[in-house]
């Protein structure tokens, strides 16, 4: 296993920052946050950026993200595609294997899931075109809330199935898991090959569908059953990627770098009370 940090825990700390704090806590690999990419490119290059990373012994894991990639009109998706090509210029470039992107929120004429799954297949299949000829693949995302086209695992996996692309998988992120309509029984339908990436975190104590992600926690530090979800997942996580993903604001207020190194401890006393020991990890 592969474990990293993704550059939404660290929301107010630049991406040098984040390379120098995922690095010095012994990440193995950086979730770059698209927007600190544009940022450190509108005064820096991407060769700038490889040195950087290399620098750090630091590996990109994926840009995260596109999202509202579904149910655009013409001219917002045109942007969306040329976004697609841009961003996968910049991971072959600097040798980053995956770019996350994110279902819309469901549109006024409230699709039924049929036509979600058609539509979302279709999205998908364009984007790996244009990604795949950078050699980069998709990982799509599903966000358990009730108002998202896609919501759930199992309708995730449906759909990366339809696409039936090498280069599309998915991102099963537990906080999204755990507060969405998601079961534990999809979690035996996860496909080690289709599982690009998996993003752990915890949850506060809140009223059923009362959560947002401010609401998310390190791992350990919540009500989430994370041992259970890390013990279904135990032969998908095995060869994978593992990524810290944050959006508490009290979090930002934090050092980065003492940050990082609190989330990699934590992250890997639940994994290995699971049975899930970091493999080669830089923090082993």
């Amino acid at each position: 296993m592969f474990l990293g940090m993704n550059g939404a825990s660290t929301m107010k700390a630049d991406l040098a920052a984040d390379i120098h704090a995922a690095s010095s806590a012994g990440f193995d690999v950086l979730e770059i946050w698209a927007e600190k990419l544009d940022r450190f490119l509108e005064k820096g290059r991407v060769g700038d950026l490889k040195d950087l990373l290399e620098g750090g012994k630091i590996r990109p894991a994926a840009i995260n993200s596109i999202e509202e990639i579904t149910f655009r009109d013409d001219e917002s998706y045109v942007a969306i595609r040329k976004r697609c090509g841009e961003l996968a210029a910049i991971a072959s470039k600097i040798g980053c294997p995956m770019i996350v992107v994110v279902p819309s929120p469901v549109p006024p004429s409230k699709p039924d899931a049929a036509e979600v799954t058609a539509e979302s297949a279709r999205i998908l299949a364009d984007l790996a075109s244009v990604a795949g000829k950078q050699g980069v693949r998709l990982a799509f995302e599903f966000i358990g809330q009730a108002d998202f086209t896609v919501n759930a695992l199992g309708h995730c996996i449906d759909i990366v199935e339809r696409v039936d692309l090498e280069n599309v998988g998915y991102v099963l992120d537990a906080f999204h898991f755990f507060t969405g309509p998601s079961t534990m029984e999809a979690l035996d339908r996860v496909c080690p090959e289709k599982l690009f990436l998996f993003h752990i975190n915890d949850a506060e104590p809140r009223p059923a569908n009362g959560w947002t992600d401010a609401n998310r926690l390190l791992p350990g530090e919540g009500i989430m059953p994370l041992r259970e979800i890390l013990e279904s997942l135990k032969g998908a996580l095995h060869d994978g990627i593992t990524s810290i993903e944050l959006f508490n604001p009290s979090y930002w207020e934090r050092d980065p770098g003492e940050f990082a190194a609190d989330a990699m401890a934590k992250t890997r006393i639940l994994l290995e009370g699971a049975g899930i020991g970091g493999r080669e990890s830089k923090g082993s």
